[in-house]
């Protein structure tokens, strides 16, 4: 992070950055999403770092000055932002369960956007796509992150689910659960 902030001076100094960091959690302008750990003695090697977000992605709109029709030419800061909404919402309806919304992340390059644990132990994986055209290759990570967590110690997931911003909801054959932004709201 340091070396994309630092511009024509080069690298921001690490302990300048932790400090803005630092300031803008306390301002709640942004939220830490810390990486799961599905179990004391995980078979497979995690990475640890946190995710940050905008606590509203519209911040980070405002930022960078961006209209819709260039957010729509760079579908990949789109996704970033749509990503960013999906785990604001998700945390927002795993507080009043007493859960958590976590990112997994391991040395083999294998991601899941969004894990949300409750208390209880009851566990689901979402992947946040922003077109319909990658629901198979988002299903297909789910279930290879499945198939490596050790679910005699952190129990079945609950839920694999690819969360798009529109469309049907619906599950699929091999059980992941395509699910419209719109469907998570009240």
């Amino acid at each position: 992070m340091a070396i994309d902030t630092g511009g024509d001076y080069g690298p921001l100094a690490h302990n300048t950055v932790v400090d803005y960091l630092d300031a803008l959690e306390r301002l709640m302008v942004i939220e830490n999403q810390p990486a799961w750990s599905p179990h004391l003695r995980s078979r497979t090697p995690l990475r640890h770092s946190m995710k940050r977000h905008f606590v509203d992605p519209s911040l980070a709109v405002a930022a960078i000055g961006a209209a819709s029709d260039r957010l729509v030419r760079d579908l990949s800061a789109l996704s970033l932002l749509f990503e960013s909404l999906v785990v604001r919402d998700l945390r927002v309806f795993a507080q009043p369960l007493d859960g958590e919304v976590f990112h997994y992340r391991d040395k083999s390059g294998l991601e899941v956007e969004a894990i949300v644990q409750l208390r209880d132990s009851r566990w689901g994986a979402f992947e946040v796509k922003l077109g319909a055209a990658r629901i198979d290759e988002a299903a297909k990570s789910l279930l290879k992150f499945a198939s490596k967590i050790d679910c005699e110690l952190t129990g079945q997931p609950s839920v694999l689910g690819v969360i798009t911003p529109s469309g049907y909801g619906y599950v699929r054959p091999d059980g992941v659960a395509v699910i419209p932004m719109t469907a998570l709201g009240p």
